[in-house]
């Protein structure tokens, strides 16, 4: 019994501070890739996240674009996940190592984001293609930074864009074959403990 209430701990530490770090991670992407602020997406994810960002940016200023205060919650967010879930499971509660491990959640929620936002995207295309809906505005102007580069490698086709599929094979070698997954095998991250990995 003691065993499910431990494991049910973890499930809602996990689910809570998935969500969490999502949003602010998002917040962190959308201002690198300078979104529409009145779109209302945004303006919601901004009110969500205010309440840890504001205070840390008085000490943390964003430079060139890079808003370091909500990096650093986002590295915090990861970080406390990890903690409680290593205390309920019986492990140290603070080991040096939950610094890296949340680093490298971090960098991989990074690029589950682009992914699921590219397969919206490209659903969204098909589905409604001239459509003004926030949602799809916000996900145009999110994964823009990211396509260009690639449309200039492998240029629209008959009005086809197949440049989002070199956007697709770059994450997928960097998120599992090159970077993300070999660091955290070589950091001894545990399955499952952080989102995406």
């Amino acid at each position: 019994m003691t065993q499910n209430f431990a494991e049910a701990g973890i499930f809602l530490i996990q689910t809570f501070a998935s969500l969490y770090l999502i949003i602010v991670l998002l917040r962190f992407l959308m201002q690198a890739s300078r979104v529409d602020y009145y779109n209302p997406i945004s303006q919601a994810v901004v009110k969500l996240t205010d309440p840890p960002v504001k205070p840390l940016k008085k000490i943390l200023p964003a430079v060139r674009g890079v808003d370091f205060a909500t990096l650093v919650v986002a590295l915090l967010v990861q970080l406390l996940a990890v903690c409680l879930v290593m205390m309920i499971s019986g492990g140290y509660v603070f080991h040096p190592a939950y610094v890296a491990w949340s680093m490298v959640g971090v960098v991989s929620t990074i690029f589950d984001i682009y992914f699921f936002a590219l397969i919206v995207m490209v659903i969204g295309s098909w589905i409604a293609p001239y459509s003004n809906h926030p949602a799809m505005s916000l996900v145009y102007q999110l994964t823009e930074p990211v396509c260009a580069p690639a449309r200039k490698l492998l240029p629209p086709m008959g009005g086809l864009d197949f440049s989002i599929i070199l956007v697709f094979v770059a994450i997928t070698l960097i998120d599992t074959y090159l970077v993300i997954r070999p660091l955290a095998i070589m950091l001894g991250i545990p399955q499952g403990l952080i989102l995406g990995l």
